[in-house]
């Protein structure tokens, strides 16, 4: 089995926000991480990372958020996506 791509999206807020999702599923898991999924989530602003969710090789899963890195219990993909979303719109209810 190769790699392939599970799921993708973008979206532009009106106020410049980002928000960029990338999941792969992958033959075998990644140094670091227990699970055969590979991913990167980020939420912010050109240059300003306020939330992000990823599993870089060799750090395993972790989260970003204002500027604190900690670890990620990861579930699945529904629920990563589902953390992420949570995150944003109590970042978002801040404005």
């Amino acid at each position: 089995m190769k790699a392939y791509l599970l799921y993708r999206h973008r979206q532009d807020f009106d106020d410049g926000a980002i928000v960029e999702t990338v999941i792969w599923k992958l033959p075998g898991p990644i140094k670091g991480s227990g699970h055969t999924y590979k991913y990167r989530l980020f939420y912010g602003y050109p240059g300003q990372r306020i939330v992000g969710y990823d599993n870089e090789r060799g750090k395993g899963d972790h989260r970003h958020y204002r500027g604190k890195e900690t670890s990620y219990h990861f579930i699945d993909p529904e629920k990563l996506l589902d953390d992420f979303i949570v995150d944003i719109e109590a970042e978002r209810k801040l404005k």
